[in-house]
Order: C-alpha cells, then sequence, then structure tokens
C-alpha cells in the first residue's frame, strides 16, 4: 500500500454558463520534484522569452484576457498586446503539461440551471462526486491518493467532503491540502486546466481563440481523453 497519486485541483465555470468544472494536475508522489523542476525550468524560460518573473502569478482568466501586467516589459501599452502576450504564455505552460511524461490530468464537470447558494450546494455535490470516484479507484488499487486544493480553507465544502468518506475504507489521505495559488506553481498550472477545460465546454466568441486548445493540448494527457460529465 502507497501513496500513488497527488494531485492538485481547481475549479472553474460560472452561473451564467450553467457549468462547474473542477481540473488538476496529477504526478505520482516519486516524480513529484521532477515535474516541479519542470515547471520551475519553463518560469525561467517565460522570464527570458517575454519578461514573465518566477514568482509572477499566472491566474489564467486575467493574463490569457488581457487583465493581468504579467511581464516587466514596459514598451507593452493596451490590452490586445497583453492578450497576445498572455495567450503566448499559455501555450508555452500547455505544452509543457503535453510534453512532461511526469504529468497527467483530469476533469469532471456538470451542468446545471441552478443559481445562487443552490449552485453552490450543486458544486459541493460536484466535488463529492469527484473525491467518491477517487477514493473508490484507490480502493480498488489498495493505494491512496493525497489532494490539493487552491484557496484558504474557508470554504467548507471540501473539507466536510473529505471527511464524509467512510474511514473504513477511506483511500483519500487527510483534508485537502489548501495552497494559496500566487505561491503554487502547480495551482497555477491546475487553474490553467480548468479554465482551458471551461472555453472548451463553453463554446461563445469570447473564447474562439482557446476552442481547440483542449483537443491540442490536455486530451493527450487526459485518461478519458474527453472531460468527465458527473
Amino acid at each position: 500500500m502507497s501513496i500513488s497519486r497527488m494531485i492538485y485541483v481547481d475549479d472553474s465555470g460560472s452561473v451564467e454558463s450553467g457549468l462547474i468544472i473542477f481540473g488538476w494536475i496529477e504526478c505520482t508522489p516519486d516524480r513529484w520534484r521532477y515535474g516541479l523542476r519542470k515547471i520551475l525550468e519553463l518560469r525561467k524560460s517565460l522570464f527570458r522569452e517575454y519578461s514573465v518573473p518566477p514568482s509572477q502569478e499566472l491566474h489564467s482568466t486575467k493574463y490569457i484576457n488581457g487583465r493581468s501586467r504579467i511581464s516587466t516589459e514596459a514598451e507593452i501599452s493596451d490590452v490586445t498586446e497583453w492578450k497576445t502576450l498572455g495567450r503566448a504564455v499559455a501555450l508555452e505552460c500547455l505544452n509543457l503539461v503535453k510534453t512532461c511524461d511526469d504529468f497527467r490530468i483530469g476533469v469532471v464537470y456538470r451542468r446545471t440551471n441552478l443559481k445562487g447558494s443552490s449552485y453552490h450546494a450543486e458544486k459541493a455535490r460536484v466535488y463529492e462526486g469527484l473525491l467518491n470516484q477517487l477514493n473508490e479507484q484507490h480502493r480498488q488499487q489498495n493505494s491512496y491518493v493525497f489532494v490539493c486544493m487552491d484557496g484558504n480553507g474557508t470554504d467548507p465544502i471540501y473539507v466536510n467532503a473529505h471527511r464524509g468518506l467512510a474511514l473504513d475504507d477511506r483511500h483519500v489521505i487527510e483534508d485537502p491540502m489548501f495552497h494559496d495559488s500566487s505561491k503554487s506553481q502547480w495551482m497555477q498550472m491546475a487553474d490553467l486546466i480548468a479554465y482551458v477545460t471551461f472555453c472548451h465546454l463553453n463554446w461563445h466568441a469570447g473564447n474562439r481563440f482557446a476552442w481547440d486548445w483542449y483537443q491540442n493540448y490536455l486530451a493527450p494527457k487526459n485518461c478519458q481523453q474527453d472531460p468527465q460529465e458527473i
């Protein structure tokens, strides 16, 4: 028996789109440091090519849409240029996910018409479904999984889902470990995976630039190819 997976999970979706999405990047514990090294090497190359400091948070909805000044390059002056740079950076990150053997990804989602607090309750149920699925997979394999989440733990739905698992056959270790995404390279990658999946499932003109990103970069790293409706 061993911990065979470490997964880093972030969410996406919106009430307006009717989508609830959880996307993640994962690695095996013995390849964790190698995977992190690949990400850090990428961040160094982003600084050389685009003047994006390794310490700069890459928050997908902001930098890909030109709303985040991620580069120290003074000559970038308008939103269009920031969008162009942000999308080039995103593609560099996606190419690393696609080509690095130390990474796999996964996505689950649900469509709903619920609004307000009902939407949030449905989001909790989707996460519970993901967690039960992970627990059953590892129960069958007689192994364990460790889950890391974006955030500070103030939303109780994640801890509640973990503690709702029956202890006698629980194969998800502990409560989720929460990370501040501004300080976690893994979480920034998970954020990108969730965002790209949102664009893939929510086709509208504003997302046209990313319509094929999921199929081109993420599908090859997902055991199920397509996002899993849960």
